[in-house]
């Protein structure tokens, strides 16, 4: 017997908004938090823009005592606690005294502590090893994200971190999904998070992956389906919700705020055109194939794509795959949006925060615009008709979204959101 799946708690920090209200304004009003960063314009990168969230010491000290932020160096920490722990309580659940069965933790992340790190790396040089203090290990080790959740929440079923590139936040959601559906969990917190700062993004300036053409400008440097997009612009933050079986929703008369019906994981095995850094179309469009076939819904059905859509130059690929995998084109095409035109890619929390946004976009019946592709690309054009890609809030009756991550080292996944019908 397996168990309908549903979402029941939303959490953000996005660096457009940092929690839910805040982001869901920023949605609808087309607000990007993408600002000019003076490090990097101080260690000479070619971009030095990126969309980094605000989380004032007043909101930190909400999550964090005074004895966890002495010392406290870890964005990826400070951002997915936040997040998760918002998304706890928009569900309208308890913290657990002791050891709650019936709960997870799945919470991923491409780096964690990167900043904290750095400083014990100099520490450890210096010979000052009696100055680390005790909490470098749980900040900067991969599962600490989950870890610290785990430990809010007293969480006793699955605590783990998964790490996928920028396909983590849709695989975390996923996972807790199938753990749900298969009786092995009765809710689960998912989502994701990242670090953000010179020593993560310079990486992707060196490999020529990032803008650099608007840091005069930086609302305007993410142009996702633009003809002249020149790259992605950096970002950090983290998404969460709390993913739990229906029957468990039903029986405390939680608000629900959309079905996850199915979804796919899948990789293109680096073959054919696919690369560590490039995706293969075959892949993609069998992992979204298989999501509409696990969802139990017609290519059709789907209203509206939240998009991986980064601003480069697979943009005009992506949408071809999803017109190939749905046999749908021109006017024909769902609407389609890409969040990352108001935050930035938010790496490894990209999937999470865009999941939320679209979860939001479902539950209430509106479509944020797209701002930044007033030029829209010809070679999406082709593909699909103008009026698919809303640049003006749009208000319309959404019954199901498809959201799709894409990652490096040729990973994908796609998850089907449906509208709660009993």
């Amino acid at each position: 017997m397996h168990s309908r799946v549903v979402i029941t708690g939303l959490g953000v920090v996005a660096p457009n908004g940092t929690g839910l209200e805040a982001f869901r304004d920023a949605l609808q009003q087309g607000v990007s938090g993408v600002r000019h960063d003076p490090r990097m314009e101080a260690l000479q990168f070619a971009c030095q823009i990126a969309g980094e969230p605000q989380v004032p010491e007043s909101l930190q000290q909400q999550y964090f005592d005074a004895l966890e932020l002495r010392g406290f160096n870890s964005g990826a920490i400070l951002y997915g606690v936040i997040a998760g722990m918002e998304a706890w309580t928009h569900a309208g659940l308890p913290v657990s005294a002791t050891p709650d069965w019936d709960t997870g933790v799945i919470f991923g992340t491409g780096s964690s502590g990167v900043d904290k790190l750095r400083e014990a790396i100099y520490k450890v040089d210096e010979g000052q090893i009696r100055r680390l203090g005790s909490t470098v290990v749980a900040q900067t080790m991969a599962s600490g994200i989950s870890a610290w959740l785990g430990g809010r929440l007293g969480a006793g079923n699955q605590v783990t971190t998964n790490s996928s590139a920028c396909t983590t936040g849709a695989e975390s959601v996923l996972m807790a999904y199938d753990r749900v559906k298969a009786g092995k969990a009765t809710r689960i917190l998912a989502g994701s998070t990242t670090d953000g700062g010179p020593y993560i993004w310079g990486g992707f300036d060196a490999m020529k992956v990032c803008t650099y053409k608007s840091n005069h400008d930086p609302a305007a440097g993410s142009r996702p389906m633009s003809a002249s997009a020149g790259g992605f612009v950096p970002g950090s933050g983290a998404g969460a919700m709390v993913v739990e079986s229906l029957e468990s929703a039903l029986s405390r008369n939680a608000v629900i705020y959309a079905e996850i019906a199915g979804g796919h994981i899948n990789s293109g095995g680096q073959r054919d055109e696919g690369s560590m850094t490039a995706p293969n179309s075959i892949a993609v469009q069998r992992c979204i194939r298989e999501a509409i076939r696990e969802a139990g819904i017609a290519p059709e059905d789907v209203d509206a794509i939240n998009g991986h859509l980064t601003a480069t130059g697979k943009d005009a690929t992506e949408i071809i795959n999803w017109s190939e995998a749905l046999g749908r084109s021109g006017i024909n095409f769902p609407y389609v949006n890409a969040l990352k035109c108001m935050i930035g890619h938010c790496l490894s929390a990209s999937g999470s925060i865009e999941l939320v946004a679209a979860v939001l976009q479902l539950h209430e019946n509106f479509l944020f615009p797209n701002i930044n592709c007033e030029d829209l690309h010809p070679e999406i054009l082709q593909v699909i008709d103008s009026s698919r890609i809303p640049q003006q809030l749009r208000y319309t009756t959404l019954n199901v979204i498809a959201k799709a991550s894409f990652g490096f080292g040729d990973v994908n996944a796609c998850v089907i959101l449906k509208k709660y019908v009993p």
